[in-house]
């Protein structure tokens, strides 16, 4: 009789940015080091954007350095192990479609951007886009993926029909994003791809051995710059090629409907939960949304951190007016309370975000305006207008993204701006019409069947004024 220790299982996760790096796969090194190893993480990414950095990390093993830092500047360094496997990137996704036909891999896990899900104003698959056309042939064709650039739906078909072929059982996919409903959302899409390939048996697999959790992910992750790897090495002698640095906050929420196993992460402080919308939503309009206008605003007087906007008293005050008046009682009422402290929760993510030490950029935040108001700020104002209530504090919001676009127009954005859903062709003319304001509020893009709501362009209008007021006297 065999005594050998079972492999462990594994999380295969695509896309091995700084994000996942300081959320999905901390937990999983939490929970190795508690003892408990049954579970380890495989990674690698679908597209060649990162390959400096796989490199980098499958040379040190799959080791690095994550650093936290508190809002009172306290700094910790672990050396994070969890990543077993890190699974080099070539252009057919050969090495990750193997290891998700594995028994072994019993979630398949990714971080997608809102924009990555090329989702219509219908929340259905846009598959006239074109990056998922060139995966749809290549999806029909004899080659499993496009050279170089693979959507998620055509990446997860690819390893999805590997996985069904050597009859490697059930699989949880599981989205670790921003995205409201994501879970749902994204398995929309998903079998909306896999019947546009023709594949019938595929389709069918899938919707019996796969499940789609819902889940909520949080901890401020800036973008890695040099001093990161300089302040690990004088505090742990490694010269770390790869490390990454976050807030010292984090939260991971999960619907527990995994169909294949899944770790017991509950022990290091996941919340399974049987829903996860109100922790979803409170996460989105009081974190997300108020990031998004700390962002705009900051850029549009000077600022280039995030904690700089925060701390400044005017776009304090914008960001927590717009929480108190306009997202907190769509959130919660007597009849329906939520069950996340709304106004800590408030009082939580501001002084999260006024923590100096963390540098996050006003440039990473401020991205995907086009994602982020529909997304983000866009169910505020419904709710808000269907009740027939004011909508002042939140059209600061589109205000500001509106006076933002203005400046990207004439060219005096002081970095690149970067918007996967925006036609740029399109936010031109806007931001050229006679009325811009109204332009913007009839943009079905951003605004769906808002668009053109005359309730919706009185209320920015005003609130545009109010901006236009505020960078006036503004001086940062």
């Amino acid at each position: 009789m065999s005594t050998a220790t079972p492999p462990p299982w594994v999380v295969l996760h695509l896309g091995l940015g700084s994000f996942h790096r300081a959320h999905q796969a901390a937990y999983i090194h939490a929970l190795r080091a508690s003892g408990d190893t049954r579970w380890q993480l495989a990674g690698g990414n679908i597209r060649a954007d990162m390959a400096d950095t796989v490199a980098a990390l499958d040379a040190q093993g799959g080791a690095y350095t994550l650093e936290t830092i508190s809002p009172t500047g306290e700094h910790r360094y672990t050396r994070i192990t969890a990543i077993a496997d890190v699974v080099p990137f070539e252009p057919t996704l050969f090495g990750l479609i193997a290891r998700a036909a594995e028994p072994s891999t019993r979630i398949i896990s990714f971080t997608v951007t809102e924009a990555g899900y090329y989702l219509d104003g219908h929340d259905q698959l846009d598959a006239g886009l074109p990056d998922i056309a060139a995966d749809l042939a290549a999806a029909r064709g004899t080659q499993p993926m496009a050279l170089g650039g693979s959507t998620i739906y055509g990446a997860l078909t690819a390893m999805l029909r590997a996985r069904m072929q050597a009859r490697a059982g059930a699989v949880t996919l599981l989205n670790c994003d921003n995205l409201r409903h994501n879970g749902q959302r994204f398995r929309a899409g998903l079998l909306r791809f896999i019947a546009l390939t023709g594949d019938a048996s595929l389709l069918d697999w899938v919707q019996t051995h796969t499940t789609c959790p819902n889940a909520m992910v949080d901890r401020i992750t800036p973008r890695p710059t040099p001093d990161v790897a300089e302040r690990v090495r004088a505090a742990t002698g490694w010269a770390d090629a790869v490390p990454v640095m976050g807030e010292s906050f984090i939260q991971w929420v999960i619907e527990d409907h995994f169909c294949a196993g899944r770790p017991a992460w509950e022990s290091v402080g996941v919340e399974m939960v049987s829903s996860v919308a109100p922790y979803e939503e409170a996460k989105i309009r009081l974190l997300n949304a108020t990031h998004s206008c700390i962002a705009w605003a900051g850029t549009l007087v000077g600022y280039h951190y995030i904690h700089e906007g925060t701390r400044d008293a005017v776009i304090r005050r914008i960001a927590f007016d717009y929480v108190t008046d306009d997202a907190i009682p769509v959130l919660s009422s007597p009849g329906q309370p939520s069950p996340v402290d709304l106004p800590r929760y408030r009082d939580v993510v501001l002084e999260r975000f006024g923590n100096p030490a963390i540098a996050d950029t006003n440039q990473r935040v401020a991205m995907d305006g086009y994602s982020k108001i529909p997304g983000f700020i866009a169910p505020t104002i419904q709710e808000r207008l269907a009740r027939s209530e004011s909508i002042a504090s939140v059209a600061m919001l589109p205000a500001l993204f509106l006076a933002y676009l203005q400046r990207w127009h004439a060219g005096q954005i002081a970095y690149t701006y970067q918007d996967q859903a925006m036609d740029p062709d399109s936010a031109h003319a806007l931001c050229a019409a006679a009325d811009p304001v109204a332009a913007f509020c009839a943009d079905p893009v951003l605004w769906g069947t808002l668009a053109g709501d005359l309730r919706l362009t009185h209320a920015v209008r005003t609130a545009f004024e109010r901006v236009t007021l505020f960078i006036r006297n503004h001086r940062a």
